[in-house]
Protein backbone atom coordinates (compact mmCIF):
# COMPACT_ATOMS: atom_id res chain seq x y z
CA UNK A 1 0.00 0.00 0.00
CA UNK A 2 3.01 2.65 0.67
CA UNK A 3 4.07 1.21 -2.44
CA UNK A 4 0.67 2.87 -4.35
CA UNK A 5 1.08 5.91 -2.28
CA UNK A 6 4.69 6.70 -3.12
CA UNK A 7 3.66 5.62 -6.70
CA UNK A 8 1.31 8.25 -6.68
CA UNK A 9 3.34 11.01 -4.73
CA UNK A 10 5.79 10.76 -7.66
CA UNK A 11 3.32 10.85 -10.15
CA UNK A 12 1.76 14.10 -8.15
CA UNK A 13 5.01 16.23 -7.01
CA UNK A 14 5.92 18.26 -10.50
CA UNK A 15 1.97 19.29 -9.87
CA UNK A 16 2.61 19.47 -6.58
CA UNK A 17 5.88 21.99 -7.49
CA UNK A 18 3.54 24.31 -9.94
CA UNK A 19 1.01 24.63 -6.98
CA UNK A 20 3.90 26.19 -4.82
CA UNK A 21 4.95 28.58 -7.25
CA UNK A 22 1.24 29.19 -7.89
CA UNK A 23 1.45 30.10 -4.01
CA UNK A 24 4.55 31.74 -4.12
CA UNK A 25 2.61 33.86 -6.90
CA UNK A 26 0.17 35.44 -4.90
CA UNK A 27 2.66 35.07 -1.65
CA UNK A 28 6.43 35.85 -2.01
CA UNK A 29 7.46 33.90 1.33
CA UNK A 30 6.65 30.74 -0.45
CA UNK A 31 9.93 31.62 -3.08
CA UNK A 32 11.76 31.60 -0.16
CA UNK A 33 14.38 28.45 0.66
CA UNK A 34 11.63 26.41 -2.05
CA UNK A 35 14.40 23.50 -2.36
CA UNK A 36 14.57 22.67 1.27
CA UNK A 37 11.26 21.10 0.31
CA UNK A 38 12.73 18.57 -2.11
CA UNK A 39 15.66 18.17 0.29
CA UNK A 40 18.71 19.82 -1.31
CA UNK A 41 20.54 23.14 -0.39
CA UNK A 42 19.66 22.65 3.11
CA UNK A 43 20.78 25.60 5.56
CA UNK A 44 23.64 24.76 7.85
CA UNK A 45 22.34 22.18 9.81
CA UNK A 46 24.05 20.68 12.58
CA UNK A 47 23.45 16.46 12.68
CA UNK A 48 22.54 14.45 16.07
CA UNK A 49 19.45 16.98 16.94
CA UNK A 50 15.74 16.95 18.36
CA UNK A 51 14.00 17.10 15.17
CA UNK A 52 10.00 19.33 15.47
CA UNK A 53 7.71 19.25 12.82
CA UNK A 54 4.74 21.99 13.20
CA UNK A 55 3.12 22.63 9.82
CA UNK A 56 1.65 26.06 10.24
CA UNK A 57 1.17 28.84 12.57
CA UNK A 58 -1.37 26.84 14.97
CA UNK A 59 1.19 23.54 15.65
CA UNK A 60 3.83 26.39 15.80
CA UNK A 61 2.24 28.76 18.77
CA UNK A 62 0.92 25.06 20.50
CA UNK A 63 4.98 23.74 20.65
CA UNK A 64 6.98 26.34 20.91
CA UNK A 65 6.27 26.22 25.05
CA UNK A 66 7.43 22.70 24.83
CA UNK A 67 10.74 23.60 22.97
CA UNK A 68 11.43 26.33 25.26
CA UNK A 69 11.20 23.74 28.43
CA UNK A 70 12.88 21.65 26.43
CA UNK A 71 15.95 23.63 25.91
CA UNK A 72 16.29 24.03 28.84
CA UNK A 73 16.66 20.80 29.90
CA UNK A 74 18.45 19.75 27.37
CA UNK A 75 21.41 21.99 26.72
CA UNK A 76 23.31 19.52 25.49
CA UNK A 77 20.58 19.02 22.46
CA UNK A 78 20.12 20.93 19.26
CA UNK A 79 16.90 21.57 18.46
CA UNK A 80 15.83 21.29 14.61
CA UNK A 81 12.30 22.84 13.56
CA UNK A 82 10.66 22.40 9.91
CA UNK A 83 7.41 23.99 8.51
CA UNK A 84 5.42 23.29 5.93
CA UNK A 85 4.11 27.42 5.92
CA UNK A 86 6.04 30.69 5.72
CA UNK A 87 3.18 31.84 8.55
CA UNK A 88 4.23 29.07 10.62
CA UNK A 89 7.86 29.29 10.10
CA UNK A 90 7.70 33.21 11.00
CA UNK A 91 5.85 32.40 14.37
CA UNK A 92 9.01 29.76 15.08
CA UNK A 93 11.57 32.26 14.11
CA UNK A 94 9.42 35.33 16.11
CA UNK A 95 9.64 33.37 19.36
CA UNK A 96 12.73 31.11 19.14
CA UNK A 97 15.28 33.01 17.03
CA UNK A 98 18.49 31.29 16.02
CA UNK A 99 18.22 28.79 19.21
CA UNK A 100 17.19 26.39 16.95
CA UNK A 101 17.65 25.48 13.20
CA UNK A 102 14.70 26.13 11.00
CA UNK A 103 13.93 24.45 7.57
CA UNK A 104 10.94 23.36 5.30
CA UNK A 105 9.86 20.23 5.80
CA UNK A 106 10.71 17.75 3.06
CA UNK A 107 8.28 16.18 0.86
CA UNK A 108 7.26 13.10 1.33
CA UNK A 109 8.44 10.78 -0.95
CA UNK A 110 11.42 8.28 -0.15
CA UNK A 111 14.64 10.00 -2.40
CA UNK A 112 13.84 13.17 -0.56
CA UNK A 113 12.56 12.41 2.56
CA UNK A 114 16.19 9.46 2.50
CA UNK A 115 18.30 12.83 1.39
CA UNK A 116 16.93 15.12 4.42
CA UNK A 117 17.53 12.11 7.11
CA UNK A 118 21.39 12.06 5.58
CA UNK A 119 21.66 15.65 6.34
CA UNK A 120 20.40 15.86 9.60
CA UNK A 121 20.55 12.62 11.25
CA UNK A 122 17.63 13.31 13.83
CA UNK A 123 17.57 11.27 16.99
CA UNK A 124 13.61 11.97 17.66
CA UNK A 125 11.02 13.30 15.58
CA UNK A 126 8.49 14.94 17.50
CA UNK A 127 5.04 15.64 15.21
CA UNK A 128 2.68 17.62 16.65
CA UNK A 129 -1.47 17.41 15.72
CA UNK A 130 -2.64 15.15 12.82
CA UNK A 131 0.58 15.22 10.69
CA UNK A 132 1.41 11.30 9.54
CA UNK A 133 3.43 10.68 6.39
CA UNK A 134 3.61 7.69 5.93
CA UNK A 135 7.37 7.25 4.21
CA UNK A 136 8.52 10.00 7.09
CA UNK A 137 7.27 7.30 9.57
CA UNK A 138 8.63 4.08 7.61
CA UNK A 139 12.45 5.55 6.92
CA UNK A 140 12.53 7.04 10.71
CA UNK A 141 11.38 3.27 11.63
CA UNK A 142 14.01 1.77 9.44
CA UNK A 143 16.81 4.46 10.74
CA UNK A 144 15.73 3.76 14.53
CA UNK A 145 14.69 7.21 14.93
CA UNK A 146 11.76 7.42 17.79
CA UNK A 147 8.40 9.02 16.08
CA UNK A 148 6.09 11.20 19.05
CA UNK A 149 3.01 12.51 18.15
CA UNK A 150 2.27 15.08 20.36
CA UNK A 151 -0.86 16.91 20.85
CA UNK A 152 -2.47 14.04 19.04
CA UNK A 153 -6.31 14.96 17.62
CA UNK A 154 -8.06 13.05 14.97
CA UNK A 155 -11.64 13.38 14.05
CA UNK A 156 -14.43 11.41 13.03
CA UNK A 157 -14.27 12.45 9.99
CA UNK A 158 -10.31 12.17 9.27
CA UNK A 159 -10.61 8.68 10.85
CA UNK A 160 -13.12 7.49 7.91
CA UNK A 161 -11.03 9.09 5.35
CA UNK A 162 -8.01 6.44 7.11
CA UNK A 163 -10.03 3.35 7.20
CA UNK A 164 -9.98 3.53 3.63
CA UNK A 165 -6.85 2.97 3.72
CA UNK A 166 -6.61 0.90 6.35
CA UNK A 167 -3.54 -1.10 5.66
CA UNK A 168 -1.59 1.62 5.07
CA UNK A 169 -2.93 3.17 7.97
CA UNK A 170 -2.28 0.68 10.60
CA UNK A 171 1.44 0.40 9.40
CA UNK A 172 1.76 4.14 10.16
CA UNK A 173 0.31 3.57 13.83
CA UNK A 174 2.83 0.15 14.03
CA UNK A 175 5.69 2.71 13.27
CA UNK A 176 4.72 5.11 15.80
CA UNK A 177 6.63 5.17 19.21
CA UNK A 178 4.30 6.87 20.97
CA UNK A 179 1.07 9.35 20.91
CA UNK A 180 0.19 11.76 23.24
CA UNK A 181 -3.59 12.18 22.38
CA UNK A 182 -5.64 15.45 23.46
CA UNK A 183 -9.14 13.12 24.91
CA UNK A 184 -10.00 10.16 25.21
CA UNK A 185 -11.85 10.02 21.54
CA UNK A 186 -8.69 11.20 19.83
CA UNK A 187 -7.10 8.19 21.74
CA UNK A 188 -9.55 5.65 21.01
CA UNK A 189 -10.05 6.13 17.66
CA UNK A 190 -5.88 6.03 17.14
CA UNK A 191 -6.16 2.38 18.65
CA UNK A 192 -9.03 1.98 15.94
CA UNK A 193 -6.25 2.29 13.23
CA UNK A 194 -4.16 -0.09 14.88
CA UNK A 195 -2.32 2.18 17.65
CA UNK A 196 -1.56 -0.67 20.35
CA UNK A 197 -3.04 0.90 23.66
CA UNK A 198 0.36 0.65 25.43
CA UNK A 199 1.78 3.57 23.76
CA UNK A 200 -0.86 5.62 24.04
CA UNK A 201 -1.94 8.63 26.54
CA UNK A 202 -4.16 10.77 27.10
CA UNK A 203 -2.43 14.41 27.94
CA UNK A 204 -4.88 16.89 27.52
CA UNK A 205 -3.86 19.87 24.85
CA UNK A 206 -1.05 22.00 24.66
CA UNK A 207 -2.83 24.93 23.26
CA UNK A 208 -4.41 24.77 27.04
CA UNK A 209 -1.00 26.06 28.06
CA UNK A 210 0.29 29.05 25.98
CA UNK A 211 1.28 31.69 28.45
CA UNK A 212 -0.58 34.75 27.77
CA UNK A 213 2.24 37.52 27.06
CA UNK A 214 2.64 40.15 30.39
CA UNK A 215 2.30 43.13 28.27
CA UNK A 216 -1.06 42.04 26.97
CA UNK A 217 -3.58 43.71 28.52
CA UNK A 218 -1.46 46.91 27.91
CA UNK A 219 -1.22 46.25 24.24
CA UNK A 220 -4.61 45.31 24.21
CA UNK A 221 -5.85 48.96 26.04
CA UNK A 222 -4.04 50.96 23.59
CA UNK A 223 -5.32 49.11 20.68
CA UNK A 224 -8.69 49.43 22.12
CA UNK A 225 -8.53 53.64 22.54
CA UNK A 226 -7.31 53.45 18.73
CA UNK A 227 -10.03 51.43 17.33
CA UNK A 228 -12.53 53.00 20.06
CA UNK A 229 -13.74 52.59 23.46
CA UNK A 230 -17.68 53.48 22.74
CA UNK A 231 -17.69 51.21 19.74
CA UNK A 232 -18.75 47.72 19.98
CA UNK A 233 -15.92 45.29 18.44
CA UNK A 234 -16.79 41.78 16.83
CA UNK A 235 -13.66 40.18 15.46
CA UNK A 236 -13.72 37.54 12.84
CA UNK A 237 -11.13 35.33 12.49
CA UNK A 238 -9.24 33.01 10.63
CA UNK A 239 -11.80 32.91 8.14
CA UNK A 240 -11.69 31.02 4.86
CA UNK A 241 -12.54 31.83 1.18
CA UNK A 242 -16.22 32.73 0.58
CA UNK A 243 -17.18 32.74 4.30
CA UNK A 244 -16.07 36.55 4.41
CA UNK A 245 -19.28 37.16 2.23
CA UNK A 246 -21.49 35.47 4.80
CA UNK A 247 -19.89 36.99 7.68
CA UNK A 248 -20.54 40.63 5.68
CA UNK A 249 -23.80 39.87 5.21
CA UNK A 250 -24.44 39.35 8.78
CA UNK A 251 -22.37 42.59 9.86
CA UNK A 252 -24.19 44.63 7.49
CA UNK A 253 -27.46 43.11 9.16
CA UNK A 254 -26.23 44.06 12.15
CA UNK A 255 -25.22 47.64 11.41
CA UNK A 256 -28.34 48.72 10.72
CA UNK A 257 -29.21 48.22 14.92
CA UNK A 258 -25.40 49.02 15.73
CA UNK A 259 -24.35 51.62 13.01
CA UNK A 260 -21.04 51.68 15.31
CA UNK A 261 -20.46 48.35 15.45
CA UNK A 262 -16.65 47.71 14.06
CA UNK A 263 -15.27 44.61 12.86
CA UNK A 264 -12.19 43.29 12.61
CA UNK A 265 -11.45 40.79 10.20
CA UNK A 266 -8.75 38.36 9.99
CA UNK A 267 -8.63 36.11 7.12
CA UNK A 268 -7.04 32.46 7.71
CA UNK A 269 -4.33 33.25 5.37
CA UNK A 270 -2.71 36.33 5.25
CA UNK A 271 -1.57 36.99 1.27
CA UNK A 272 -5.93 37.29 0.75
CA UNK A 273 -5.65 40.25 2.95
CA UNK A 274 -5.93 42.40 -0.35
CA UNK A 275 -8.51 40.19 -1.68
CA UNK A 276 -10.88 40.28 1.54
CA UNK A 277 -10.23 44.20 1.63
CA UNK A 278 -11.94 44.42 -2.12
CA UNK A 279 -14.51 41.76 -1.24
CA UNK A 280 -15.41 44.30 1.75
CA UNK A 281 -15.39 47.43 -1.11
CA UNK A 282 -17.61 45.55 -3.17
CA UNK A 283 -20.24 45.52 0.15
CA UNK A 284 -19.91 49.02 -0.14
CA UNK A 285 -17.96 48.92 3.52
CA UNK A 286 -15.24 51.59 5.04
CA UNK A 287 -12.33 49.61 5.24
CA UNK A 288 -8.35 49.75 6.03
CA UNK A 289 -5.50 47.57 6.45
CA UNK A 290 -5.06 47.45 10.10
CA UNK A 291 -1.33 47.98 9.51
CA UNK A 292 -2.23 51.03 7.26
CA UNK A 293 -4.63 52.13 10.38
CA UNK A 294 -3.56 54.96 12.45
CA UNK A 295 -6.24 56.31 14.25
CA UNK A 296 -10.23 54.94 15.72
CA UNK A 297 -12.94 56.90 13.59
CA UNK A 298 -16.45 56.45 13.31
CA UNK A 299 -15.85 56.60 9.30
CA UNK A 300 -14.42 53.18 9.72
CA UNK A 301 -16.40 49.91 9.55
CA UNK A 302 -13.74 46.85 8.75
CA UNK A 303 -10.36 46.66 9.99
CA UNK A 304 -8.45 43.90 7.59
CA UNK A 305 -6.16 42.39 10.04
CA UNK A 306 -2.84 41.44 7.86
CA UNK A 307 0.11 41.86 10.25
CA UNK A 308 1.26 38.50 12.02
CA UNK A 309 1.49 37.46 15.70
CA UNK A 310 -1.54 39.72 16.56
CA UNK A 311 -4.22 37.95 17.06
CA UNK A 312 -3.96 37.67 20.41
CA UNK A 313 -3.71 41.17 21.06
CA UNK A 314 -6.97 41.60 18.53
CA UNK A 315 -9.09 39.49 20.66
CA UNK A 316 -8.27 41.09 23.89
CA UNK A 317 -9.09 44.78 22.32
CA UNK A 318 -12.32 43.19 21.01
CA UNK A 319 -15.84 42.01 22.58
CA UNK A 320 -17.09 38.99 20.29
CA UNK A 321 -15.26 36.32 18.70
CA UNK A 322 -16.81 34.40 15.47
CA UNK A 323 -13.99 31.46 14.57
CA UNK A 324 -14.19 31.10 11.32
CA UNK A 325 -13.92 27.82 8.86
CA UNK A 326 -16.79 27.03 11.10
CA UNK A 327 -20.04 28.23 8.94
CA UNK A 328 -18.41 26.48 5.65
CA UNK A 329 -17.48 22.67 6.45
CA UNK A 330 -13.91 23.36 7.26
CA UNK A 331 -13.81 22.24 10.38
CA UNK A 332 -12.83 24.94 12.52
CA UNK A 333 -10.31 26.67 13.68
CA UNK A 334 -8.46 26.95 17.52
CA UNK A 335 -11.52 28.42 20.20
CA UNK A 336 -9.04 28.77 23.32
CA UNK A 337 -7.09 32.01 22.15
CA UNK A 338 -10.06 34.00 22.70
CA UNK A 339 -11.13 31.80 25.14
CA UNK A 340 -7.64 32.88 27.61
CA UNK A 341 -8.56 36.21 27.20
CA UNK A 342 -12.44 35.59 28.49
CA UNK A 343 -14.73 37.05 25.43
CA UNK A 344 -17.46 35.66 24.38
CA UNK A 345 -17.18 33.05 21.49
CA UNK A 346 -19.51 32.43 18.38
CA UNK A 347 -18.75 29.36 15.85
CA UNK A 348 -21.00 27.94 12.85
CA UNK A 349 -21.51 24.39 13.45
CA UNK A 350 -18.53 23.25 11.58
CA UNK A 351 -16.16 22.40 14.32
CA UNK A 352 -15.17 18.93 14.05
CA UNK A 353 -11.35 19.81 14.32
CA UNK A 354 -11.93 21.23 17.71
CA UNK A 355 -15.22 19.37 18.53
CA UNK A 356 -14.16 18.06 22.31
CA UNK A 357 -13.04 21.69 22.98
CA UNK A 358 -16.07 23.20 21.54
CA UNK A 359 -18.51 21.28 22.86
CA UNK A 360 -17.23 21.91 26.19
CA UNK A 361 -17.08 25.79 26.10
CA UNK A 362 -20.40 25.31 24.34
CA UNK A 363 -21.65 23.14 28.13
CA UNK A 364 -19.87 25.82 30.35
CA UNK A 365 -21.55 28.70 28.42
CA UNK A 366 -19.16 29.91 27.17
CA UNK A 367 -19.72 29.59 23.15
CA UNK A 368 -22.95 29.99 21.24
CA UNK A 369 -23.65 28.30 17.67
CA UNK A 370 -25.02 29.60 14.64
CA UNK A 371 -25.96 28.49 11.01
CA UNK A 372 -26.35 31.10 8.95
CA UNK A 373 -25.60 34.43 8.47
CA UNK A 374 -28.86 35.81 9.77
CA UNK A 375 -28.45 33.53 13.07
CA UNK A 376 -25.01 35.66 13.47
CA UNK A 377 -26.46 39.31 12.82
CA UNK A 378 -28.90 38.11 15.21
CA UNK A 379 -26.46 36.66 18.04
CA UNK A 380 -24.38 39.53 17.99
CA UNK A 381 -27.37 42.14 18.01
CA UNK A 382 -27.99 40.08 21.00
CA UNK A 383 -24.75 40.22 22.58
CA UNK A 384 -24.82 43.53 22.05
CA UNK A 385 -27.39 44.47 24.22
CA UNK A 386 -26.02 42.36 27.02
CA UNK A 387 -23.01 43.48 28.60
CA UNK A 388 -23.15 41.09 31.65
CA UNK A 389 -24.06 37.87 29.12
CA UNK A 390 -20.98 38.45 27.55
CA UNK A 391 -19.07 38.96 30.96
CA UNK A 392 -19.90 36.05 32.18
CA UNK A 393 -19.26 34.04 28.69
CA UNK A 394 -15.83 35.54 29.08
CA UNK A 395 -15.43 34.36 32.60
CA UNK A 396 -16.63 30.86 31.87
CA UNK A 397 -14.00 30.62 28.93
CA UNK A 398 -11.23 31.21 31.32
CA UNK A 399 -12.32 29.31 33.83
CA UNK A 400 -12.49 26.43 31.49
CA UNK A 401 -9.06 27.05 29.66
CA UNK A 402 -7.71 27.15 33.58
CA UNK A 403 -9.54 24.12 34.60
CA UNK A 404 -7.86 22.20 31.56
CA UNK A 405 -3.97 23.29 31.90
CA UNK A 406 -1.42 20.79 32.50
CA UNK A 407 -0.56 19.36 29.21
CA UNK A 408 2.68 20.58 28.51
CA UNK A 409 4.53 18.91 31.91
CA UNK A 410 2.33 16.00 31.40
CA UNK A 411 3.38 15.64 27.41
CA UNK A 412 7.88 16.86 29.04
CA UNK A 413 7.41 14.24 30.86
CA UNK A 414 6.79 11.29 28.08
CA UNK A 415 9.08 12.45 26.24
CA UNK A 416 11.89 11.83 28.78
CA UNK A 417 12.47 7.71 27.55
CA UNK A 418 12.85 8.81 24.14
CA UNK A 419 15.53 12.19 24.59
CA UNK A 420 19.12 10.65 24.77
CA UNK A 421 20.95 11.26 27.40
Amino acid sequence: MRTIYTLFFYLLLPFVLLRLGFKAFRNPAYRAYWYERIGIKLRSVQPHSLWIHAVSVGESLAIIPLIKILQKKYPQHTFLVTNETPTGAARIHAELGDSVMQLYAPYDVPCIVKRFLAATQPQLLILVETELWPNYLALCKTANIPVVLLNARLSASSMRGYQRIAGLARTMMNNLSYVAAQTQEDGLRFQQLGLASERIQITGSLKFDRPLPEDLRTRAHTLRQRWGCDRLVWIAASTHESEEELILQAFSTAQKKLPTLLLVLVPRHPERCIRVKNICLRHNKRVVLHSQYQTHTSRIDIIIGDTMGELLIWYAASDIAFIGGSLLNKGGQNPLEPAAVGISIITGPYTYNFQAIQSALQANGAALEVHTASELSQTIIKLSQSPQERAQMGRAAKEFVAENKGALQKQINLLKSFIPK
